[in-house]
């Protein structure tokens, strides 16, 4: 178990507690994103205003978690991953109480927004100080751990909300994070390693603004694309975040101090999370939204018996956990992330193919299948994205990932709105209409799938389909040793250590960290100091990067 600090000149060990007590508060955190969607009528009834009204509790969190994410890693240098850890906790703890005392939808709303800047400071800090005592060889256990509440959280947010809202109350929804959170606090403080923060790390404000402003209208806008698609602000708010997002990019690649170091992309492995990652997720995270729709509206099924095959995913995510290890280590990343695309593109096939007539056992199975290789895709993502990383951009990395990451899932959900939209009054049977029509989609194989409710339903699935073909091109475009040192433990085809997958020479000076001579200690300033250089096989340790100085 992790001592409650690190002693000045020895390198953090990998420790399963402490990335099973990171899970907790993200588990907490990504729940808290979706639980509340079950309680809105209860909570419109209790607060006498319209159900629609209350959306603006979820929109506030969401977007206040997306915005909060960039200046969490300049919080963690500056003051210790630590003590903005354990701030993070009470922030979000307290937050959750307030919401539970609100007596009108403004103090739900502000408490909300409380609740979120806690959570943006949980889990890319959270990540921080699971990697910084991660050697490369036990990556992918700690991924494993950290994957799975984003897994999860989506898929049994329903369950989890209905049966508080039924059986108690929509306040348990908050009450429930007390416990949880006074216990993640206590842990937290004897788990995380206590390293002192930098006290000259500057903020970059430009950059800072520029990111918040950018994130917070993108977000905005996806949100505005899939709730009210007919206003032009969707359209508006969107491009404003994307030019916000350019000037962003312009500031930090010319400032002395950026507020994240932008050539953490010129490593391809990183990089593919902005690409075929992005897509991955971006797709992955439609379906949740899809399913429970087409089940109830579609097919005419009880909420409660869309949700229970809704919770087959559930299933397929844990039951294949256990494999997903083994699978990387046995083919590598590249053949994983291919596999998993093209195996989650033909489940999103024949999703379309359902009929209120297919058989529930079927249906179960496919849909167990598709949360297996959801699973696998994103912990082979989580994972190869900091396998070839350098130490002094680790800390980038860990704010760049979660912020993509919010914005694929919204972009997930606000697609799957438009295209339901978009396929809604063309595919019906007054548009397809009998064979002998002449319509363009009369002659298709598959015309009798499209001549029902569902049918709206059936082409978006197609289309995620096609989409997901885009991550697997990205994928195949990886280096065959992609993330090898991670997944195989070794040096990657006799190359230099840390240097798959990576566009830039990785030939630093040897006095710099990360290039020291077998058996010599480097002593860097606010830098935990590496031991002797590792065995062969052995991967060596992550120093504790939250606190590397940018060059």
């Amino acid at each position: 178990m992790a001592s409650g600090s690190a002693a000045a000149g020895t390198t953090p060990t990998w420790s399963p507690p402490l990335a099973l007590l990171v899970a907790a508060t993200f588990f907490m955190e990504f729940l808290d994103g979706t639980i509340l969607t079950t309680a809105i009528p209860n909570i419109a009834s209790d607060f006498s205003v319209p159900a629609a009204d209350v959306n603006i509790t979820m929109t506030a969190y969401l977007l206040t978690v997306a915005v909060g994410i960039p200046l969490s890693g300049w919080l963690a240098e500056r003051f210790g991953a630590r003590r903005i850890f354990c701030l993070a906790i009470a922030v979000f703890t307290l937050a959750s109480l307030a919401c539970a005392l609100s007596q009108d939808l403004a103090g739900l709303t502000l408490a909300r927004i409380a609740q979120g800047a806690g959570g943006a400071m949980m889990v890319p800090v959270g990540t921080l100080v699971v990697l910084r005592g991660t050697p490369k060889s036990e990556l992918l256990r700690a991924t494993a751990f950290l994957v799975w509440p984003g897994l999860l959280a989506p898929v049994i947010a329903p369950l989890v909300g209905g049966a508080l809202t039924t059986y108690l109350s929509w306040h348990w929804i908050f009450l429930i994070n007390l416990p949880l959170g006074l216990a993640a606090f206590i842990a937290a403080l004897r788990l995380v390693p206590g390293i002192a923060g930098d006290k000259g790390r500057r903020l970059d404000w430009p950059g800072l603004c520029f990111t918040t402003i950018g994130v917070g209208a993108l977000v905005a806008g996806l949100e505005l694309a899939s709730s009210h698609p007919d206003l032009p602000w969707a359209g508006i708010s969107a491009a404003s975040g994307v030019a916000a997002l350019a000037a962003a990019v312009l500031w930090m690649r010319r400032a002395r101090h950026p507020l994240f170091n932008l050539d953490v992309f010129r490593t391809r492995t990183f990089r593919a999370t902005a690409t075929g990652g992005f897509v991955y997720r971006l797709t992955i995270s439609s379906i949740p939204f899809l399913l429970p729709l087409m089940f109830q509206t579609g097919f005419g099924w009880s909420p409660l018996h869309a949700g229970i095959m809704v919770a087959a995913v559930f299933i397929g995510n844990i039951g294949i956990k256990p494999a997903t290890t083994p699978l990387i280590r046995r083919f590598g990343f590249k053949p994983v992330l291919v596999g998993a695309s093209l195996a989650s593109a033909a489940t999103f096939l024949l999703c379309a193919l359902l009929t209120p007539e297919t058989p529930q056992a079927l249906v179960f199975a496919l849909l167990v299948c598709s949360g297996a290789f959801r699973s696998i895709g994103f912990s082979a993502y989580a994972s190869v994205q900091y396998a070839d990383v350098i130490p002094d951009h680790l800390t980038s990395a860990n704010v760049v990932s979660p912020t993509m990451v919010q914005l694929a899932a919204g972009a997930g959900i606000a697609l799957a709105a438009l295209m339901i939209r978009a396929f809604d009054g063309v595919t019906p049977a007054r548009a397809v209409g009998p064979p002998d029509t002449g319509h363009p989609l009369a002659g298709l194989p598959f015309a009798a799938l499209l001549d029902d409710s569902a049918a709206p339903f059936r082409l978006a699935f197609v289309a995620m389909a096609v989409l997901m073909l885009a991550s697997t091109v990205d994928s195949l475009l990886l280096p065959n040793d992609a993330g090898a040192e991670v997944s195989r433990g070794g040096t990657p085809n006799g190359r230099r250590r840390g240097t798959s997958g990576s566009d830039q020479p990785r030939d630093t000076p040897p006095d710099q960290p990360g290039n020291t001579p077998s058996g010599v200690a480097t002593v860097v300033p606010g830098v935990s100091q590496p031991g002797p250089e590792p065995a062969a096989g052995q991967a060596p340790h992550l120093p504790a990067a939250g606190h590397c100085r940018q060059p």
